[in-house]
């Protein structure tokens, strides 16, 4: 790929970043196309976030968003999807004229996803690890599929507080989930994993009742509480699913008249990960 004077700017932007398997996919996606793109990975700390936001609008960048700054972004917006503004989170922004456009394509990484793992509707109950932006994602997903919400955080009243906003986007019964309490459908949304020697989002013995285990992090062979999942005889897959269709999607914000090189990307993905 030849950079020069014409070619557009992709950023993911997070703090961490560079595990981020986003460039690998889209700079696949443009050699393939022949697209003149370049896509990086940017670690901005919080207060950087308006200023770096406000020099890709200036030349017309685009691209998507991590943790811890995706409640923070869509505040940021010119304007919003309304996935966007459901969720108060934006993992994907473009420029259109002067302003920054988001939506919000986790919602549909994470569907997908679970999808894959058998899940795909028909109510039930989830338990959400986290209370940031890619758990608003998760919610969102819940409500959609007309499934009970119970949410676990390290910190009770940001629990409350989450279960809270949940009920009122119209999640079913959305509660702090209890000590020990299982369910259905098990997602982290925390780091939790990105680093070694962090603890598991869940205890490995409350894999036993989860049918479905989705950790949105995601490592070569498998996060630790994925493995401990599967070895507990669960169906459970880390994040690199959710992040091909959510790359997917926002493709389509970046390029809308280019069709995203589907076996290309995940592709990319393995290579990155190693398998």
């Amino acid at each position: 790929m030849e950079i020069g004077g014409k070619t557009r700017l992709l950023a993911i932007l997070g703090d961490p970043v560079a595990h981020s398997l986003s460039p690998h996919m889209h700079n696949a996606a443009c050699r393939a196309l022949g697209l003149d793109a370049a896509y990086v990975a940017l670690r901005v700390a919080g207060g950087a976030l308006g200023d770096v936001l406000n020099a890709l609008r200036a030349v017309g960048g685009a691209g998507n968003v991590t943790v811890p700054h995706k409640e923070a972004t869509e505040r940021l917006l010119t304007r919003k999807t309304d996935l966007c503004a459901r969720t108060g989170a934006c993992n994907t922004f473009w420029t259109e004229g002067q302003g920054i456009v988001g939506d919000n394509t986790d919602v549909a990484g994470i569907r997908a996803a679970l999808k894959e793992l058998g899940v795909d509707g028909g109510g039930g109950r989830w338990l959400v690890v986290g209370t940031g932006g890619s758990a608003r994602a998760v919610a969102v997903a819940a409500v959609d599929a007309k499934a009970e919400l119970r949410i676990k955080s390290r910190d009770p009243k940001r629990a409350r507080a989450f279960a809270d906003w949940a009920a009122s986007v119209g999640a079913r019964n959305a509660g702090v989930a209890s000590n020990g309490e299982t369910a259905d459908v098990a997602v982290n949304a925390t780091p939790l994993g990105l680093r070694n020697g962090d603890p598991l989002p869940l205890d490995a013995r409350a894999g036993a009742g989860i049918r479905a285990g989705l950790d949105l992090v995601y490592a070569a062979g498998g996060t630790p509480w994925v493995r401990a999942l599967q070895a507990a005889g669960g169906r459970a897959a880390d994040g690199r699913s959710v992040r091909l269709h959510q790359d997917i999607a926002a493709f389509a914000h970046f390029f809308p008249d280019e069709a995203a090189p589907l076996e290309v990307m995940r592709a990319a993905v393995a290579r990155a990960l190693g398998a």
